[in-house]
């Protein structure tokens, strides 16, 4: 596997190399600070003044908001003034907002610093400074080893916020995403020199971002992100409350799914052909099913909540890595940068809506609610993607 990644590395230009360093390594840190607090958050918020089961969902999924609604202007912004400044600027905002929930007593303050965490949306941004400093023939490649940082900070976020969060609690957390923006935004001067925006093209047509089987796609990846949020408003307290886990072990059957669910990824990659079989898919979806309702009937275990979660981050990763590779297919090349500024909105959109459908489903204090409710939303995207994947391919054929 690391061989195979430094090949990958070497085919590159040295400022290549370089700048998809940089890039991969600022994306790792702000997503780290936001990962870290995924499988916390929700403990922590409902001891919080004026705090109800809603807002706890709003503090949890909250920045997925802001990030919906600004990943797009911002991109743009970026194509008239420059990368930099606007990732700057984004990494800024970040900051401010980590202090200020850091500083928060009240959930209310929780939810206002997530917002403006939220709307340090520089994930479309990075993307296109990530594009501009490598040739076209290296695109493919440089994105897949910025997803390996995203996917790793993911797996560190996951072990090393309930350690964290239960040494020093769970301010510490914000604070340390604020330092890590400050630390991201010094990374940018390692950048090399001369990086240019591409040239404008206004004879592009924006509408083709919005073809039915790539707002499918969107579609996809908003559901996905509706069920990870939503289970992470319900899983700390599951485990806790239920499972009588103190928050420094909630990592060990996290990591320890996901480490098993490469059993169930590994087959699906390996199986997916480039243009992606739709079979795959509804097995994902499929494999997502049975972890939540695993969860929401059987819970009540530690064995069970391993395997629901293993079964669950199976289809998960899956989607997770497929949807994206499935869109920048299926995308022209001359409108893929704005399809993936509608899919990343979509998925950010999704952070926020599961969010929410957590904080309401689990306001009887039953956890299992809110899988229950995931597992029907499961049920009827199947249903969806059977009844749609026709349609869909008939879409891709058409010239």
């Amino acid at each position: 596997m690391s061989k195979k990644f430094s090949q990958i590395f070497s085919a590159m230009l040295a400022r290549e190399r370089r700048a998809v360093g940089v890039v991969a390594l600022i994306a790792v840190c702000r997503m780290f600070g936001l990962f870290a607090l995924l499988p916390v958050l929700a403990i922590y918020a409902a001891d919080l003044e004026s705090a109800t089961p809603t807002l706890i969902g709003l503090a949890v999924g909250g920045y997925g908001l802001t990030q919906a609604l600004l990943q797009i202007p911002y991109g743009a912004v970026s194509d008239r003034i420059g990368r930099v400044p606007v990732i700057l600027f984004g990494l800024f905002l970040f900051a401010a907002g980590s202090v200020i929930a850091a500083e928060s007593t009240s959930i209310y303050g929780v939810i206002g610093g997530r917002l403006l965490q939220g709307a340090g949306a520089i994930s479309a941004t990075l993307s296109a400074l990530l594009a501009d400093a490598t040739r076209e023939e290296m695109r493919t490649r440089s994105m897949a080893i910025l997803g390996i940082g995203i996917g790793s900070s993911f797996l560190l976020a996951l072990i090393i916020g309930p350690v964290v969060a239960a040494a020093y609690g769970v301010r510490s957390l914000f604070w340390l995403a604020a330092v890590l923006a400050v630390l991201a935004a010094a990374l940018l001067m390692f950048l090399p020199p001369g990086i240019k925006r591409p040239a404008e093209r206004p004879e592009r047509n924006i509408r083709q971002a919005f073809r039915p089987d790539l707002l499918r796609l969107d579609l996809y990846i908003f559901l996905l992100h509706v069920l990870l949020t939503a289970s992470f408003v319900a899983l700390p307290f599951l485990l806790r409350n239920q499972l009588d886990m103190p928050l420094g072990s909630h990592w060990q059957i996290y990591v320890g799914a996901l480490v098993l669910s490469l059993l169930g990824t590994v087959p699906l990659v390996m199986a997916d052909e480039r243009q992606g079989k739709a079979a795959n898919v509804g097995i994902a979806i499929l494999l997502l099913l049975v972890g939540q309702l695993t969860l929401a009937f059987f819970g009540s275990t530690a064995g069970a909540v391993f395997a629901a979660l293993a079964i669950f981050f199976a289809g998960f990763n899956f989607l997770e890595a497929g949807l994206p590779a499935r869109l920048s297919i299926q995308a022209a090349g001359d409108i893929r940068g704005a399809s993936l500024g509608v899919f990343s909105s979509a998925q950010f959109l999704g952070a926020f809506a599961g969010g929410l459908l957590g904080g309401l489903f689990i306001g009887g204090g039953n956890p299992s609610a809110v899988f229950l409710a995931g597992a029907i939303l499961c049920a009827l995207w199947l249903l969806l993607h059977r009844v749609s994947r026709p349609m869909a391919e008939k879409q891709r054929k058409e010239p």
